[in-house]
């Protein structure tokens, strides 16, 4: 039996962010209304209803935001996902990285280069993150320069 659509492993942080570029796409290619449109969407991207987008925000391409996701004004996001019950705060910069459930990204902070964020992590206001992976319930007050777990 053939089924449609497509299969890919996600098992390691970089094939997920690639698979939700293929899965963006191929919700573009069908032309589905769940995509998010408007003058602060770039390329594809997935909102859910309940989340809140703040004024001034750049999202796109290849993001998707969950539901009661709080993002505030001026912020910018780039391929990745931003998990339930999220908050992001002004003027923060998250790109290729994952936020997980309920977390809460600073005012002025920048995630990049494969962070990822277990459930429930604060990342303080001015935070530089460069590919960290920080396991849940903790609460990062100091900027990570280099790839590295936060246990």
């Amino acid at each position: 039996m053939v089924l449609p659509g497509f299969w890919m492993d996600i098992g390691q942080p970089r094939d997920y962010i690639t698979g939700l570029r293929l899965y963006l796409d191929s919700l573009r290619k069908k032309s589905s209304p769940k995509l998010a449109t408007g003058h602060h969407i770039v390329g594809n991207v997935l909102v859910d209803e309940s989340a809140k987008i703040g004024e001034g925000c750049l999202i796109g391409p290849d993001v998707a935001i969950g539901p009661g996701c709080v993002v505030e004004s001026g912020v910018r996001l780039s391929r990745c996902t931003v998990m339930r019950g999220v908050r992001i705060k002004k003027h923060a910069c998250i790109s290729s990285s994952i936020i997980g459930w309920h977390s809460t990204v600073g005012q002025w902070a920048r995630v990049e280069n494969m962070t990822i964020l277990g459930e429930d992590v604060h990342v303080c206001d001015e935070i530089y993150s460069n590919g960290g992976v920080v396991l849940p319930h903790k609460e990062i007050k100091s900027s990570i320069l280099k790839p590295e777990i936060v246990m």
